[in-house]
């Protein structure tokens, strides 16, 4: 027995194109497309937050220094930290900011989400796919039952296509799925710790109202 026994071109173009297929149909573009970018993201470390947190207290002392508009100059890599100051520099509030962190957090982790749904879809329908080629090498024996030769070849393609599509759900697809949420968990979670320190940084700069001079008549004359 070789490598080359378990290599069966039909079983795999039944597997592995039905199941991009039925990820096609059940998964929009935009999602499918961000599921096989996140693939890059796997060989990284979870995300943290302390770059960041350093940064925005560097963004403080500057802002303590030289005023909020100076912020406006400063190089932001982060978009969600680039927002947050973007508004700070505006004269938002503390309040107002935080529920803008909270919401791109958010939107962050529903794309997150998204694109782990689309790897457990395909973990779903590739054993399916699997059934679908040993149901077809079935059919193709018993049709050729007289042709000894033909009859182990679909033999072959009905065996092969249940192993693919176990292989490419529980070593591919589910995995890649369960690294996905995983990551996104553990995103979310550092990102929820710049929320405080941004929001009091709103709240520090933003403009003081300053409270109307009331006029009196009476104390005018008597002056």
């Amino acid at each position: 027995m070789t490598p080359g026994t378990f290599l069966d071109p039909y079983a795999a173009v039944i597997v592995g194109g039905g199941t991009i297929v039925a990820a096609m149909l059940r998964t929009p573009s935009a999602d499918l497309a961000r599921a096989l970018k996140a693939l890059v993201t796997l060989p990284r470390r979870d995300f943290s937050a302390e770059p960041l947190l350093e940064q925005i207290h560097s963004l403080s002392r500057i802002a303590r220094r030289h005023g909020t508009i100076a912020l406006d100059r400063t190089v932001i890599v982060d978009p969600a930290l680039a927002a947050g100051i973007a508004m700070i520099v505006d004269g938002e509030g503390g309040e107002t900011v935080a529920q803008e962190l909270r919401h791109r957090r958010r939107a962050r982790i529903e794309r997150h989400a998204a694109a782990a749904d689309a790897w457990a879809g395909m973990a779903e329908a590739a054993p399916a796919m699997g059934m679908v080629g040993t149901l077809v090498g079935l059919v193709a024996m018993f049709t050729q039952m007289s042709d000894p030769r033909a009859i182990g070849q679909a033999m072959a393609v009905a065996l092969l296509a249940t192993l693919y599509g176990a292989i490419v759900a529980n070593l591919l697809a589910m995995p890649v799925a369960s690294r996905l949420r995983a990551a996104a968990r553990a995103e979310a979670f550092e990102r929820a710790r710049l929320e405080t320190p941004l929001a009091a940084l709103a709240t520090r700069e933003a403009p003081r109202a300053i409270a109307p001079v009331s006029f009196s008549p009476a104390r005018e004359e008597a002056s």
